[in-house]
């Protein structure tokens, strides 16, 4: 086992350095002149430009540019923002718990919902419900985050008047107003709930289907007992991988979800620093995205080999042959 995580974090880390690698890439030759956007329409001189680019170390080859980066990020640091002058990860993390507090109810809301529908659809195999609960599941898995978003307003927000459109709270006013939470967490977790229905539906099927389930209708024991008690928590084990590799699937989407509600998170301050191009915080945001999903894929397998009985027994027995 110990064998086993230390490859899963070696791989995970050459992955890190190879998607850090491609993004600072990706920047560099993208169009477009941050330190023109950092002065604004306001011509500067040649020794003030050649100022700033030293600031920044622009000035330096790429391979040394590159170089140094790999070096800060590694000791947490990414830089600073053309924009503002201040830390990237100090803005990053300023906005991190805005996109966790709506990524969170969004995760926790999909998979509940996810696991219970699945085996309601399963159990219900061929019949109305299961039809039901199925077309409902492809029908939100196919419409984008943003569109139902913006759909989400017209109708609660526009039309109806029950909800507000953008933020995190009135005017003026500091913390989180959870009225403004709802429309957001419901958009995030409409894709992972459909996705987590379909999953769950299939897991529970072939469940159902194994020899220790006719064993315990055979001796007499309730449906719902054997469907609750002995069919779920076998076909949970799937559902362990899913949920956490939903878990960047969600962060990854709120770019887009925080963009059509006016949400003040991460993806929000991604999307801004692209329109600015702001390319240290661009890439902050990104490879800070990037450790959060790899560290959740990490933590995934190894809550994957603890709950998965077979795994466990695989271990003892090597354990028992060494």
């Amino acid at each position: 086992m110990a064998i086993h995580y230390g490859r899963l974090l070696l791989s995970s880390l050459i992955l890190f350095v190879v998607v850090l690698t491609v993004l600072f890439l990706l920047l560099e030759i993208a169009p477009g002149d941050p330190i023109q956007n950092f002065v604004g329409d306001v011509p500067i001189s040649p020794a003030f430009e050649a100022q700033i680019v030293a600031a920044f170390g622009l000035d330096k080859p790429l391979w040394e540019r590159y170089l140094v980066y790999l070096g800060n990020v590694f000791r947490g640091e990414f830089g600073y923002s053309f924009g503002t002058n201040e830390p990237v990860l100090e803005l990053i993390l300023n906005r991190a718990g805005n996109t966790l507090a709506i990524a969170v109810p969004a995760f926790v809301i999909s998979t509940t919902l996810g696991i219970v529908l699945g085996a309601i659809a399963a159990r219900t195999r061929k019949r109305w419900l299961d039809g039901g609960i199925s077309a409902g599941a492809v029908a939100l898995f196919s419409v984008p985050n943003f569109w139902l978003g913006m759909l989400l307003i017209i109708v609660f927000s526009i039309q109806l008047g029950w909800l507000p459109t953008q933020g995190k709270a009135p005017y003026g006013q500091d913390g989180i107003d959870i009225r403004y939470m709802v429309l957001p967490v419901i958009t995030m977790a409409s894709t992972e709930l459909a996705f987590k229905t379909r999953i769950m539906r299939s897991s529970m099927i072939e469940s159902l289907g194994q020899d220790f389930i006719d064993t315990a209708r055979s001796k007499g024991l309730a449906s719902q007992r054997v469907l609750w008690r002995h069919a779920l928590p076998n076909a949970l084990l799937p559902m362990v991988t899913v949920a956490g590799y939903s878990l960047g699937f969600i962060l990854a989407g709120s770019v887009l979800v925080e963009s059509v509600f006016g949400w003040p998170g991460m993806g929000l301050l991604f999307v801004d620093a692209i329109q600015r191009q702001d390319n240290q915080v661009v890439l902050g945001v990104a490879i800070f995205l990037t450790i959060t999903i790899l560290v959740a894929n990490i933590l995934t397998d190894i809550t994957y080999g603890i709950v998965d009985p077979r795994l466990r027994a695989q271990f003892s027995r090597k354990v028992a042959a060494s």
